[in-house]
């Protein structure tokens, strides 16, 4: 069964400024791309669901709203937890993206760890409304890639993955831009 992670589009504030910001009007458009692009993928057992985070649902409404379906809210598939307040995160984001798994503390360990494990315990097909480091913390684990950063999904993308009932395989990258994170 085939899973896409879905990048959210672009938010209204950056990283820094807003705990928790919705989507830019360009983030409004992504969505709509990325619901447009899923319409062909998504059968009738596909699970719909999203970070609690406001610019991941709102990347899922389009999609959810085409579907006639609900969004399950997934805590497990927010961004990373920032050990810093809201004022330090920039800067705290840009060392941890030049960091190597290894050097991180067991929170952001089990972090990792736990949006594996939710993604290999589905048992049906779905679409996952996340964020840039989520994807991160997947590609890289089924990379075996040692970085904290080894993918750059743009807002929007959209990256699929095969769940084979016991491991996950990466099929696709969605589309990966050179960005800073905002």
């Amino acid at each position: 069964m085939e899973l896409f992670l879905i990048r959210h589009g672009e938010a209204a504030a950056s990283w820094g400024e807003s705990p928790d910001p919705g989507l830019s009007h360009l983030g409004q458009q992504q969505a709509e791309e990325a619901a447009e692009s899923l319409q062909q993928h998504v059968g009738s057992d596909t699970l719909l669901l999203s970070s609690p985070l406001q610019r991941a649902l709102e990347t899922s409404v389009p999609l959810a709203k085409s579907l006639r379906r609900d969004v399950i809210i997934e805590d497990v598939f927010r961004e990373i937890p920032s050990p810093v307040p809201l004022a330090e995160r920039q800067v705290w984001l840009r060392q941890f993206m030049q960091q190597q798994w290894v050097e991180q503390g067991d929170e952001l360990i089990a972090w990792r760890a736990a949006a594996l494990q939710r993604l290999l315990a589905l048992t049906q097909p779905a679409v996952i409304f996340t964020h840039f480091l989520v994807i991160n913390a997947v590609v890289g684990q089924l990379l075996d890639r040692p970085e904290t950063l080894c993918v750059w999904p743009a807002n929007g993308s959209i990256t699929r993955l095969r769940h084979n009932g016991t491991s996950l395989e990466l099929l696709a990258l969605g589309d990966q831009i050179e960005t800073t994170v905002n």
